[in-house]
């Protein structure tokens, strides 16, 4: 592990904040100071962006701009700023999305993550947060440096995550269950769930589940059922219609989204259909990818903010 330094991608760490809100300076310092450095000498991550779509939480794409995940852990768990309901949206605290249902508040603010990782103070499902023991510790030089920032940049003393801090886990907990309920009971996931009654799942199990996945761009559409890989079925074309409504409902109830470019979705046996979305994805569409002039053509119907337009439609 010695010879790997930590990956770091600034770009996508500026554009994982919501817009309107710039990545702060100490984080992009943090970014300079640590380039180059042994990966896991001041703890196990790396210093990506990424939206909420791809953490581990359901229905993320509705919460893109509510998180500035900037960090990233081997297990899949993402941390960064929560800019919820009555937050400081100048200096957030910084929570972490655990890969295995854990969230946290790991610092009333990104000082106090920086000063945590100095003096190695997690545990338990956040341990990744901890040098790697095959690599030399850097968490005296990180305190060096910190120490030496412009006396109008020092840091706060080290604080504990506090308790006048809104309940993150209750927080997510919360969305989860709010967001369950609403596909389960929307008109259209119920009326998708009844068209594809002949693809209900045969195992007796409560989370066994049909997959499909369906990709819709300009007037391009493909759904697919996943059974030994991604196969044609019969409604799809019946289905097309539902989709699209979808697709436009959830434009005119987030405009600033856009529209998704592809959709997975686990049908189970209670009928209950359990979305999630994908607005940043060039799907395929009979094996080639899909047109770029309908992508665009949905871009120019449905803009999004600068930042929240993908790389390869631009």
């Amino acid at each position: 592990m010695p010879d790997t330094l930590y990956p770091i991608d600034l770009d996508s760490i500026r554009g994982a904040f919501p817009p309107g809100i710039e990545a702060p300076s100490l984080l992009l310092d943090f970014a300079g100071w640590l380039r180059g450095r042994p990966w896991g000498s001041v703890g196990c991550f790396s210093l990506q962006g990424q939206f909420s779509d791809q953490a581990p939480i359901f229905d993320g794409s509705a919460l893109r701009d509510r998180f500035a995940l900037f960090m990233r852990l081997p297990d899949g768990s993402a941390v960064g700023g929560w800019y919820g309901a009555g937050l400081d949206r100048d200096n957030p605290p910084i929570v972490g999305l655990g890969s295995e249902g854990d969230y946290a508040v790991l610092a009333p603010t990104l000082d106090g993550l920086l000063e945590r990782l100095t003096s190695q103070a997690f545990e338990n499902a956040w341990h990744d947060l901890l040098p790697d023991d095959e690599v030399e510790c850097q968490t005296i030089e990180l305190a060096r440096w910190l120490a030496g920032r412009a006396p109008g940049e020092q840091l706060a003393p080290c604080e504990e995550p506090s308790s006048e801090l809104p309940d993150f886990r209750g927080f997510v907990e919360k969305w989860s269950r709010d967001r369950e309920d609403y596909w389960a009971n929307h008109r259209l996931m119920a009326e998708l769930g009844w068209r594809l009654a002949a693809h209900l799942p045969k195992g007796k199990n409560a989370w066994d589940k049909t997959r499909f996945e369906v990709a819709i761009v300009g007037a391009q559409y493909q759904a697919r059922v996943l059974s030994r890989g991604p196969q044609p079925f019969e409604e799809a074309a019946s289905i097309e219609s539902l989709l699209r409504d979808l697709r436009e409902e959830m434009r005119r109830a987030q405009p600033e989204l856009g529209l998704w470019y592809a959709m997975n979705f686990g049908l189970y046996a209670d009928g209950r259909v359990m979305p999630s979305f994908e607005y940043d994805v060039h799907p395929m569409i009979d094996g080639e990818p899909a047109k770029l002039s309908e992508a665009k053509a949905d871009l120019a119907r449905a803009p999004r903010p600068e930042r929240w337009v993908p790389k390869w439609l631009i």
